[in-house]
């Protein structure tokens, strides 16, 4: 995001920030372009009396921080806003998740804290070494030099975005192994993240992932997220 000189240093846009990029300068706001995560919170927030906030046209790498920080456009690999993939949210729909399987969706960054693409590409590389199953359409594919690789193009590594979803199953056996790895990602990591666990429902009510990671001594909170996926045919499972 950029500063015009119509800016009259009124301050208005700045609790608007998720990041803290803006301040004020000695006479009008004052963007930090590294802090700066291109999420148009600013604009979107239509604050500014004098229309100074101006939505720059942003080129490779820069780009990328506005695909994985903006939820209002569709992202250029998947066709869908958001950050994640269509399977991680419909799996009535889309049945990619059945019994004996855990889904894991990985959230790096945070508004405040962010994330540079080296600290994602770290996780990333210890996970592909599990041999796990990514999703294919998932954005961080489109961040590698190789689509069955682990190393990231090397122009976006210091590029910073809002947060990242990383996503993938794996069988319910391996859930202790996976967290376990998740735990010594952390420790090598400037950012935060938060794990998510996918389960499936059985008839009974019972959830196979959530009983194993209690037992693993893990404390996770039931949130379910559900999409009816109008139109489309329930899975069989």
């Amino acid at each position: 995001m950029n500063v015009s000189d119509e800016c009259i240093g009124c301050g208005l846009c700045i609790p608007y920030c998720p990041m803290e990029a803006i301040s004020l300068g000695p006479e009008i706001a004052e963007i930090d372009q590294d802090e700066c995560v291109e999420c148009n919170a600013c604009l979107r927030s239509d604050v500014c009396p004098t229309d100074a906030l101006v939505e720059p046209e942003l080129e490779w790498p820069r780009s990328v921080r506005r695909a994985f920080s903006d939820p209002a456009p569709q992202h250029g690999l998947t066709g869908i806003p958001g950050r994640g993939t269509e399977e991680m949210k419909t799996n009535d729909v889309t049945g990619r998740y059945h019994v004996g399987e855990a889904g894991i969706a990985i959230d790096i960054g945070r508004p405040g804290v962010g994330t540079r693409l080296r600290d994602v590409e770290k996780i990333y590389k210890r996970l592909v070494k599990l041999g796990l199953h990514f999703e294919e359409r998932n954005p961080v594919k489109g961040l590698l030099k190789d689509k069955d690789g682990s190393d990231f193009k090397e122009e976006v590594l210091n590029e910073k975005v809002l947060s990242i979803i990383i996503e993938f199953k794996m069988p319910s056996s391996r859930l202790q192994e996976v967290l376990q790895e998740l735990e010594k990602c952390a420790a090598d990591v400037d950012t935060v993240f938060s794990v998510g666990l996918i389960d499936k429902v059985l008839e009974d009510g019972s959830m196979e992932n959530y009983e194993r990671a209690w037992q693993l001594g893990y404390q996770p909170s039931i949130n379910a997220k559900v999409n009816i996926g109008v139109g489309r045919p329930q899975a069989k499972f």
